[in-house]
């Protein structure tokens, strides 16, 4: 018996050794060894949560949402009341773009948190942001209206509101926010933003111009507003004054992907074809998902008499943007210029039926949609005392 009992000793003291490893490895952030660890615990303690937790955090932590969610199933389904779990996994669903999961998940958590709590604080502008992500606008004002009176000074939530607001149509809801930022500000760079946008939903482009011009005379750092007047400039066909605007944006935010999509398709207009192709190569590479980005790389491809991979960039928009007309149109020319006349008849034919798709205008082209902007929550305690 003792020598059994030993035995178990050992075993323990050779997992809690693996354990502290493990932790040891995640704080100094080198995930890859701190996975091999965690992943030999798991297959060693297979009906053990803890491992299989640790794995989801690391995935997550970079940026691994769907294999991130796929290892917090496996934890919630061995131990369904660890701590942290399953706001793990709606976080996973979050920033994946999940938004209809993961307010699945956050729903009851919120039901079930303290009402004045931090967590029900996080959880009802997280509901919110989600039901923004999936164009439910009226779903999410009640949340974030909630989470805005329990942190009037937070002038981003107030403008997700505001926003949200707007796209619904609900003007009263839109005032009252501009109030809060103004009593936030007086000179609030955000509430002139705000009316501008506002503007431009009124269609008033001149008022909209005039209004996000004072908010980036106040601060020309804001977010979006050099990129704002730009787009403006753009929709009126001002592609020298739009592109000088794009490109503060991007002076201030190096990252920002549609000033650089408009930007090059300024470029374009102005026949600038070398500027824009170094802008949309790279762009692609980034963000492959986008249409525009690659309608305009064909146009781009077909200027420099670069047919085939002009052929293939339209056909690329095609697919991701079924109704746009200019995809369907640039490529049956293409078509016609090769000398394929039944596949140029056809998709003269497409763009021929298709109505040509409205403007999206300012607010929905500059609002911001959720995305990876809240840290992990940790799962364990060991975890959260890092």
């Amino acid at each position: 018996m003792a020598l059994i009992l030993g035995c178990f000793s050992l075993a323990a003291l050779a997992q809690n050794e693996q354990r502290q490893a493990a932790f040891s490895l995640e704080q100094q952030g080198k995930y890859a060894e701190a996975e091999v660890v965690w992943r030999a615990l798991s297959s060693a303690y297979p009906t053990n949560p803890e491992p299989y937790a640790h794995l989801g955090l690391l995935e997550a932590r970079q940026e691994h949402f769907a294999e991130a969610v796929s290892f917090y199933r496996k934890a919630l389904k061995l131990n369904p009341q660890m701590q942290g779990l399953r706001l793990n996994l709606g976080l996973a669903f979050f920033k994946n773009g999940d938004y209809k999961q993961a307010i699945e998940i956050f729903d009851p958590l919120l039901n079930a948190a303290p009402a004045s709590s931090p967590e029900a604080q996080k959880l009802r502008i997280l509901v919110g942001m989600a039901h923004y992500g999936l164009g439910q606008y009226s779903a999410a004002i009640p949340f974030l209206q909630q989470a805005s009176a329990s942190d009037e000074e937070n002038l981003p939530l107030l403008l997700d509101l505001a926003h949200s607001c707007l796209l619904s149509k609900q003007f009263p809801c839109v005032l009252d926010a501009f109030h809060k930022l103004v009593a936030a500000n007086a000179e609030s760079a955000e509430a002139d933003m705000l009316v501008g946008e506002a503007l431009d939903e009124m269609k008033d482009t001149n008022g909209a111009l005039r209004e996000l011009r004072a908010a980036a005379a106040i601060n020309g750092k804001l977010p979006n507003v050099h990129f704002g007047i730009g787009y403006l400039h753009w929709t009126q066909g001002q592609y020298t004054e739009a592109a000088k605007e794009f490109q503060a944006e991007i002076a201030n935010d190096p990252d920002h992907v549609q000033a650089a999509l408009y930007l090059a398709d300024a470029k374009i207009q102005m026949n600038q074809m070398d500027e824009a192709k170094a802008l949309l190569e790279k762009l692609v590479k980034v963000n492959p998902t986008s249409a525009m980005e690659h309608l305009d790389l064909g146009i781009v491809y077909t200027d420099a008499d670069r047919k085939e991979d002009a052929l293939r960039e339209f056909r690329t928009a095609v697919q991701l943007a079924p109704d746009n007309v200019n995809a369907h149109y640039r490529m049956a020319r293409l078509y016609r210029s090769m000398g394929k006349t039944a596949e140029a008849s056809v998709e003269f034919d497409k763009a021929s039926k298709l109505n040509k798709a409205a403007d999206d205008g300012l607010l929905k082209v500059m609002s911001r949609i959720p995305a990876k902007d809240d840290p992990p929550q940790k799962p364990t305690k060991e975890a959260s005392e890092k």
